[in-house]
């Protein structure tokens, strides 16, 4: 029999959740590691990573898994999708909820056992279509 080990809910994690979730724009760990020396001057970047990497595990926090350049750290544990800007990488979060059913259409038809699925939605963040359509006007 396994016996789990619980994990402690130290200063540091505290602090680091508390400015993922402050933030809320799905910010990347370089991004969260300046927040929090503001707060812990002394924290290095590893410990970030390895705090962030803890925090997943224990479901605090989710590790965005998209296509963009930037990794990224989402504060709502709760499984949702998000829409990444082409151009500037921005996220925002999609406003509809899980489509569960398609992992349920997908049982039975496969050997994969499914355990989860990712989606992405892509697109022009409003500043980035703004200036693509500008762009677009200006050479015709």
């Amino acid at each position: 029999m396994e016996v789990q080990k619980k994990t402690r809910m130290t200063k540091q994690r505290k602090v680091i959740l508390e400015e993922i979730r402050r933030i809320n724009n799905h910010p990347a760990a370089d991004e969260i590691y300046d927040r929090v020396r503001k707060r812990l001057p002394r924290i290095s970047l590893g410990t970030v990573y390895r705090n962030l990497d803890v925090l997943c595990e224990m479901g605090e926090i989710q590790r965005l898994e998209l296509s963009g350049p930037t990794k990224r750290y989402d504060g709502v544990p709760q499984k949702h999708y998000h829409i990444r800007c082409v151009c500037c990488d921005r996220v925002d979060d999609a406003p509809i909820a899980p489509l569960n059913e398609l992992e349920d259409d997908l049982y039975g038809t496969t050997v994969f056992e499914i355990i989860g699925h990712n989606l992405e939605f892509t697109g022009l963040c409003p500043q980035c279509a703004k200036l693509h359509h500008q762009q677009k006007k200006e050479a015709s």
